[in-house]
């Protein structure tokens, strides 16, 4: 059963703010996060990293779904092959009000339940995967995908930074449970 990703969470929390702003409560970021969708003038970045140590950030369509986020990502992709060898991300989207960075660990999923809960998700937002032998399949994805079908990743957070981009200004570091 999935957990909601709520304050009760949240295991510490540290206010990184200089200027003397309060801790910015997780129920901020958590409340755009629960309203994200992902696509054209709202990106989220994977940060992944390679083999020999190098960095590497590229554009996903995430999905925010009971406090973990979902990408799709084509089996042969750099980002996937990173995975494959070091589950340890981040994720990076601008919300409304406030920039968020969520470290965290990728795991392909593969059951069917999963991946129609997601795809559900992804039809609300105007793309239409289907799930076939534990992937997506449609009839387009972003033109760096590859060929369907394209894999499932659950990213469970770790940790959070948020910095304001709007009143009431502030910066927190959330780490979360296990």
């Amino acid at each position: 059963m999935a957990t909601v990703m709520d304050q009760k969470n949240v295991v510490d929390q540290k206010n990184l703010d200089i200027y003397g702003n309060e801790p910015i409560p997780w129920s901020r970021p958590l409340a755009e996060l629960e309203k994200l969708v992902t696509g054209p003038g709202s990106s989220a970045w994977i940060a992944t990293t390679r083999p020999d140590g190098r960095p590497h950030v590229a554009g996903v369509g995430a999905v925010w779904l009971d406090g973990k986020f979902y990408i799709v990502s084509g089996p042969a992709t750099r980002k996937s092959r990173n995975l494959a060898e070091n589950p340890n991300c981040v994720i990076s989207v601008g919300l409304p009000g406030i920039d968020l960075v969520v470290e965290g660990t990728a795991e392909r999923v593969t059951d069917d339940a999963t991946l129609q809960r997601v795809a559900d998700v992804y039809n609300t937002q105007g793309w239409d995967p289907k799930v076939k032998d534990g992937a997506f399949t449609a009839r387009y994805s972003a033109p760096s995908a590859g060929p369907p079908p394209w894999d499932l990743y659950e990213i469970t957070p770790t940790t959070s930074f948020g910095v304001a981009t709007g009143d009431p200004q502030g910066a927190t570091r959330w780490r979360f449970k296990d």
